[in-house]
């Protein structure tokens, strides 16, 4: 599972840009930082303005648990406050969905923000109804790329999230993203218990991101395209559902009825 932290601080220079816009970050001025931990031990740390931190695909409980939060001017804390009400909805009802194969259309053979299309043109509707309707809205992903290329895993990093972003900006509703970056079975190392069909990412949810709210399993459900079909390129999402006790559906089922 990937270790991301989210940071505040004002910029003690005008040499950082934002990873949102590619714009400078005047010195003094508020960024948020993404920090993620390199494999080698050290931090990397992408830095945005506010208005551009990618608040919709980065799971934050409340502004409080940013690192910083405290130490900013009374203004900038309202602010993350108001984006914060803006967001995300912890509920006892959850729809939960893979990405890719499910709510996208990718290849693997395709790199990038941009190289994605939707899989149904009624997700968007799909999704603010289910929103409307009280719903968390949760994505929960497999991106074993970001482990197996080693020398291009900010490449792999970058286009993930740039999908997710450029998705969630799409269907415009708040959506809490998990992503599984380790290798599964057969891969010769150990496996990754954040990985489908482990339900790692889940109780990940249950205990630490829905403000300790206990879930409805009999309102909540997970849609996956990976349920072990003849032409399924596994059954990762059916096992994942059923080790966890959610009601499953594949996409053609729930997103073309």
């Amino acid at each position: 599972m990937s270790t991301v932290k989210i940071v505040a601080e004002y910029a003690k220079s005008s040499r950082s840009s934002c990873k949102g816009c590619s714009q400078a970050i005047p010195a003094k001025g508020l960024r948020l930082g993404i920090v993620n931990r390199h494999p080698r031990g050290f931090d990397t740390t992408h830095w945005h303005h506010l208005d551009c931190f990618p608040f919709r695909s980065q799971p934050i409980e409340s502004a409080e648990e940013i690192n910083g939060y405290a130490l900013l001017e009374e203004s900038d804390r309202d602010a993350l406050k108001k984006l914060e009400d803006e967001g995300f909805r912890n509920s006892d009802k959850v729809a939960a969905f893979d990405f890719d194969g499910c709510l996208v259309n990718t290849s693997v053979k395709r790199i990038g923000a941009d190289a994605w299309s939707l899989l149904y043109p009624t997700i968007p509707e799909k999704l603010q109804s289910l929103y409307n309707d009280g719903y968390k809205l949760v994505i929960f992903t497999n991106e074993s790329n970001i482990e197996r290329w080693k020398n291009k895993r900010q490449q792999a990093v970058d286009s993930k999230i740039g999908r997710l972003d450029n998705f969630i900006k799409l269907v415009n509703v708040p959506i809490q993203v998990f992503i599984a970056c380790g290798l599964g079975k057969g891969s010769g190392q150990t496996d990754d218990p954040f990985r489908k069909p482990n339900p790692g990412m889940w109780k990940l949810l249950e205990e630490h991101f829905n403000s300790g709210i206990a879930i409805d399993m009999n309102q909540s459900f997970y849609v996956g395209d990976a349920a072990g079909r003849i032409k399924d390129h596994s059954d990762a999402d059916i096992k994942f559902a059923q080790a966890i006790g959610l009601k499953f559906y594949v996409p053609e089922e729930y997103f073309a009825a």
